[in-house]
């Protein structure tokens, strides 16, 4: 293995500000799936709904975007990943519009059912290309960075969409102008991003044309993920991920348990996303410190301990009545630091642990797919048990109990990551050497 190719990092030029692009892409989509959260009180008073609602309302939108983000990132190979996020974001605002002038719940239903189908597209098709744009040694601080600062500005506008609750049909205007936002941003898109094509930041690629990076994606390869330990074991742990439930179920689980108005409810959205943002952005330099400490068990470490520490904090900040929305928003903070670490460390894992030609599926398996099963399943199980037996026993078992499975789980990955991330680093230099005996 050359040496000079192996420590020679690649630097895209303009990479952060084609990050700052990708970010709007993921914004819209988290931003409308708060909005649902947020004002949901509010929906289900203007719409009759039960607590259950909220739970069909979410689910649906993970489980139509298990279907639908395959498609999208089948047609980003095939065509463009530039077009496809340009409609899948852009265009696809029109059903934010439609989703505002919803009479009924069966409305609300559908439109956020396509809605939610276009913004399938961003997720594994920007963590895909977030791995084109930076290299293996700054990929972590990326991915923090775009989460934390999504967190942040998500934070600065929870409270403010909590104050929709106050305006006559709040919730509407709340969806027309995401709708509209959306439909600028495709076209900021499609008129500035510029893709870099895959595999352009790895190194033992370098100076080879852009058919050999990318590899040949067939059936069998796209299969030969299920083949991957540490993959199988990430995904196992996206289904024990039961902090998923709390960015839903935050505000009402404040307002039927504790007795807050939905407008002050809302204020722990605020340091939950300053929490968010801080773990993301510690997260990248926690996993490159990690590395450099630890290189074989550093990264499964840090993972490993944000679920324990989210624990923690989830059964101070939920079981106990703490007497004021201050002392919440404390423990809020603090669920979503230890939250806001796992992006910054799962993602690039991830990245590390298959070829280029395979990200796109990758991700489109663990967040579209194993993600969706793990939202629905949450939401759907949270809205009618939370109906029955209460969100704080509910929230006792997915929010403490489940995570402190889930971080013992991650206890495999010690044995499999090291020799997983070797193995493509096999890959890509074979497919080098066999390229440059082609030539």
């Amino acid at each position: 293995m050359s040496k000079n190719i192996e420590d020679a990092p690649i630097i895209i030029r303009g990479r952060w500000r084609q990050l700052s692009l990708l970010g709007g892409a993921m914004l819209v989509d988290s931003t409308e799936a708060s909005l649902a959260s947020a004002l949901f009180p509010v929906i289900r008073q203007a719409l009759g709904l039960s607590l259950g609602a909220l739970g069909v309302l979410t689910a649906a939108g993970k489980i139509v975007g298990a279907f639908s983000g395959p498609l999208w990132v089948w047609a980003a190979r095939r065509w463009s990943r530039r077009a496809v996020l340009a409609v899948s974001i852009g265009l696809w605002g029109v059903w934010g519009i439609a989703a505002g002038f919803s009479q009924n719940f069966a409305q609300l239903l559908i439109f956020f059912t396509i809605l939610a189908a276009g913004y399938a597209a961003a997720h594994p098709i920007v963590t895909e290309i977030i791995g084109d744009l930076f290299d293996q040694a700054s990929r972590g601080r990326a991915v923090g960075l775009l989460y934390g600062v999504l967190a942040l500005v998500a934070s600065v506008l929870g409270p403010i969409k909590g104050q929709l609750a106050n305006v006559d049909d709040g919730w509407r205007w709340g969806l027309w102008g995401i709708g509209a936002f959306n439909m600028l941003l495709g076209a900021a898109i499609w008129l500035w991003f510029r893709d870099p094509g895959r595999g352009a930041t790895e190194p033992r690629l370098a100076g080879l044309d852009a058919r050999t990076r990318e590899g040949e994606l067939t059936w069998s390869r796209a299969l030969s993920l299920l083949r991957i330990p540490s993959f199988l074991i990430l995904l196992g742990s996206r289904l024990l991920s039961g902090h998923l439930l709390l960015g839903v179920f935050a505000v009402v689980f404040l307002v039927d348990v504790y007795g807050y108005t939905t407008a002050v409810a809302s204020v722990v959205l605020l340091p939950y996303g300053v929490g968010y943002f801080l773990g993301n952005f510690a997260g990248g330099f926690m996993a490159d410190w990690a590395v450099r400490r630890s290189p074989r068990h550093g990264l499964v470490a840090v993972l490993q301990g944000a679920q324990f520490g989210f624990a923690a904090a989830a059964f101070i900040g939920t079981q106990f009545d703490l007497g004021s929305i201050a002392l919440f928003s404390v423990f809020f903070a603090l669920m979503g630091g230890m939250q806001g670490v796992n992006p910054g460390i799962n993602r690039p894992m991830v990245m590390a642990i298959t070829p280029p030609e395979l990200r796109g599926s990758a991700f489109t398996v663990y967040i579209n797919i194993f993600e969706a099963i793990a939202w629905a399943v949450f939401s759907l199980g949270a809205g009618f048990l939370g109906d029955v037996i209460g969100l704080q026993v509910v929230f006792l078992w997915v929010l403490v109990i489940l995570m402190l499975a889930n971080g013992a789980f991650l206890s495999l990955l010690y044995r499999t990551y090291t020799p997983d991330a070797e193995r493509v680093q096999q890959e890509l230099q074979a497919r080098r050497e066999q390229a440059v005996q082609d030539a």
